[in-house]
């Protein structure tokens, strides 16, 4: 049995088990609580700096910082910059994974894309050459995220983009936009990504034009958020596909846990296995410096900063997700407590 399907199985069990349990969650008073120790203990924190490779990005006040606690009936607990609007980059990958699901059932993920966790940085071009049955990985890194673009079942290049808007916009509850600037910056520089694509195409890996998808897929990664809407998303899947402000299904509920164990074993790059082991949350990162992390079938913890390691993951946002997530006891194996 591949490493995968082991994995997904275990996670998928432990997510289940955990969002059936009736678990109490928090006060409001202690949600809040948490919420503005987090921010009070970070915000000062200078470690990091902002992604240079898409241009537009090192404009973004690196002192900004935000974070949102989102029940899954759509209570907010929020402290500090939760209302600029940043580009969603990477946080957006797992919610277009969640809507080729929805068009085309689970096992999409496994055959067309892969569901491995590479160990390697996200827009690695070397791992379409070391995984070479399953070339694009899983969807949360560039590549698979770039084919997962190429999935959606579309009429034409709108259409595709379209779709994709709409349900990032579902789950988040709010009619999002693309913030054009970034979407020009990322686009004429997209040199790596427009690589990966062209090689996906050529081992068959891509299931539209190219640049169609590069487009896209740039489009999508520019959408404008703010850490409330951030925190709606992951809420959605904590309530297991539905949102908890618009009730609206964004995805069929038993398909949840096999998207929050690839979020568990990739969402964070190849510091993924690091963040599981303190953390203990699926989630997802972007290198506009959002992360939203996910206890499912209960609660979502949003953060916003800018300021990146070295593997693209908000150094502040991190670390107050960990420091809520340990404050709560709440990872799916069981408490990681706060240090």
């Amino acid at each position: 049995m591949k490493l995968a399907t082991v994995l997904l199985a275990t996670l998928s069990y432990a997510l289940i088990g955990c969002a059936s349990v009736s678990a109490s969650d928090p006060s409001a008073k202690e949600f809040q609580q948490v919420v503005n120790a987090a921010h009070a203990k970070y915000k000062g924190l200078q470690d990091g700096k902002n992604a240079d490779y898409i241009p537009i990005l090192t404009e973004t006040p690196s002192e900004l910082f935000g974070i949102v606690i989102a029940t899954r009936d759509g209570k907010l607990y929020s402290a500090g910059d939760v209302d600029y609007k940043f580009s969603i980059q990477s946080v957006s990958k797992p919610f277009t994974a969640a809507l080729i699901m929805s068009q085309q059932g689970v096992a999409v993920l496994d055959d067309k894309i892969g569901v491995e966790p590479t160990g390697l940085p996200f827009n690695s071009r070397l791992a379409l050459e070391l995984y070479e049955d399953k070339r694009s990985v899983n969807p949360l890194v560039n590549a698979g995220a770039i084919a997962a673009v190429s999935l959606v079942q579309a009429s034409s290049e709108q259409d595709r983009w379209n779709k994709v808007l709409q349900n990032i916009s579902g789950f988040a509850g709010s009619d999002l936009t693309v913030l054009e600037e970034v979407y020009k910056s990322e686009y004429e520089t997209a040199f790596g990504n427009r690589a990966i694509a062209n090689l996906l195409f050529n081992y068959g890996r891509l299931y539209s034009d190219p640049e169609e998808a590069l487009r896209v897929y740039t489009r999508q990664c520019s959408i404008g958020i703010n850490t409330k809407e951030l925190a709606i998303m992951g809420a959605t899947l904590a309530n297991l596909g539905v949102n908890p402000l618009t009730k609206k299904i964004m995805m069929p509920a038993e398909d949840v846990p096999e998207l929050l164990a690839v979020m568990a074993t990739a969402g964070f790059y190849d510091e993924s296995g690091e963040w599981m082991y303190t953390a203990g949350l699926p989630a997802k990162t972007g290198v506009g410096g959002g992360i939203v992390a996910v206890v499912p079938g209960r609660f979502a913890i949003a953060a916003f900063s800018p300021r990146l390691n070295e593997a693209g993951n908000s150094v502040r946002a991190l670390n107050a997700i960990r420091d809520i997530a340990g404050q709560l006891g709440v990872g799916v194996f069981g408490p990681n407590p706060a240090e």
